[in-house]
């Protein structure tokens, strides 16, 4: 059973214990208040379930001592981000089972209140963000909702080239390896950008605070992603575009009234 829903505040879908403060740490002081960090992929792992390849490379013996570290290194960055705590019940990829479906998000997003600003991931380069996205845009749009607005998910998007200075979403829109999920976007919505920072050293300092307190997963993430806590990297960048259906003038705003048949 999903928790009990938010009403009339901002919904970050985070697939992972660490994707809203690597994606959205600078931002988030900027967006409508309060804000609710959902860990889609929170679920426990079984008791017996082997560690993972990547609970391995990050240190771990077992996937509970894995599964504790990461709830508690989760509290810890969404304190920093003054952002509330919701855990979904879905186990992380290595630990669910075949062909498991996201029924907890399903109920989490039906029971959410008009107001309610959804966020969720682009999915660059990373199947799990993806699922989530399509899982929300289905959800929302079947009980008439506002499309969630979506983030680029760092430090997935941010390798496109000029990440963070003008003219990087035309640089995704044709870039055949960090752009590939937002071509896809654009081609069934029409994407507006809605929020965009560079970080000041100030939010920078921040949001570094809040990434350290992940730190379990820096090794395994650095395996992909090198220098990713560069000063000037992949995370020192945000974005958020909101969706409109093509052709349409704009997007319905969370607390709208959708319009009648």
């Amino acid at each position: 059973m999903a928790p009990l829903a938010p009403f009339d505040r901002t919904v970050v879908l985070s697939p992972h214990f660490d994707d809203a403060a690597l994606s959205l740490a600078g931002l988030l002081p900027e967006l409508p208040g309060p804000v609710t960090v959902v860990t889609v992929f929170g679920g426990a792992p079984d008791a017996d379930a082997p560690v993972s390849w990547w609970d391995r490379t990050c240190g771990f013996s077992t996937a509970a001592e894995a599964y504790r570290t990461r709830l508690a290194e989760d509290a810890a960055a969404c304190a920093l981000m003054g952002a509330e705590q919701i855990v979904l019940d879905h186990p992380d990829g290595p630990y669910a089972a075949p062909g498991a479906e996201l029924h907890a998000l399903d109920d989490f997003l039906k029971n959410l209140g008009p107001g309610a600003l959804v966020l969720a991931p682009l999915g660059s380069n990373q199947p799990d963000h993806e699922a989530v996205r399509h899982r929300a845009v289905s959800v929302l749009g079947a009980i008439g909702a506002p499309l969630p607005r979506v983030y680029a998910d760092l430090p997935y998007t941010g390798h496109v080239p000029g990440w963070g200075e003008p003219g990087a979403v035309d640089t995704l829109a044709v870039n055949s390896y960090c752009g590939l999920a937002y071509q896809a976007l654009s081609r069934a919505y029409d994407t507006t950008v809605k929020h965009e920072l560079r970080l000041s050293d100030e939010q920078w300092a921040a949001k570094r605070a809040a990434v350290l307190c992940h730190g379990s997963q820096h090794a395994a993430i650095a395996t992909d992603h090198g220098a990713f806590l560069s000063r000037t990297g992949p995370l020192s960048a945000e974005l958020i575009w909101s969706l409109a259906p093509l052709g349409s003038a704009s997007p319905i705003e969370p607390g709208e009234a959708t319009p009648c048949d």
